[in-house]
């Protein structure tokens, strides 16, 4: 999504109101592919202070995600703020996204804030049980009787040794 700041770059205003929805279906951040289920919608501002263009907004959309343990698709709603800073100097820190030209792709700026807000372990809900390590069957939907008879034989003589007393 290209947004044109050449009307901030020439200083003709100071603070540029955007209200963007992007229809993209969802993006790839490396290790998997995160689905966009709704539309991802950026409500913000674009505000001039000196040789800097501060973005301040928030991004709502609702993800297609994998739980980490069970391995369902789930439906996460978010909602992340967005604090970025844009210069046209290329000398300015690591904080600073720096733009080429008038215009900036808004894009990567979102994916990126997405994949930051993001749980290191993605969890469909807090009690999920996951699969079983044997069998392979969602603990969350069925049982098994895997871990009953599951001993591991060089500790088979111990079973017996504690339940004798």
């Amino acid at each position: 999504m290209i947004v044109d700041l050449s009307d901030l770059l020439k200083r003709k205003v100071i603070k540029k109101d955007i209200d963007i929805t992007m229809e993209e279906k969802g993006f790839y951040d490396g290790s998997e592919y995160i689905a966009f289920l709704k539309p991802v919608k950026l409500k913000g501002e674009f505000n001039l202070i000196g040789d800097t263009i501060n973005l301040n907004g928030t991004v709502t959309t609702t993800l297609e995600l994998i739980c980490s343990r069970c391995l369902v698709k789930f439906a996460k709603k978010v909602e992340i703020p967005i604090e970025e800073k844009l210069s046209k100097e290329e000398n300015k820190d690591d904080d600073y996204i720096f733009i080429e030209g008038d215009v900036i792709d808004i894009t990567e700026i979102i994916e990126n804030n997405i994949i930051v807000s993001l749980p290191i372990k993605m969890l469909c809900n807090e009690k999920c049980k996951g699969l079983c390590p044997d069998c392979g069957v969602n603990l969350n939907d069925s049982a098994c009787n895997c871990g009953e008879n599951n001993i591991d034989p060089r500790l088979a003589k111990l079973k017996d040794f504690f339940s004798s007393n």
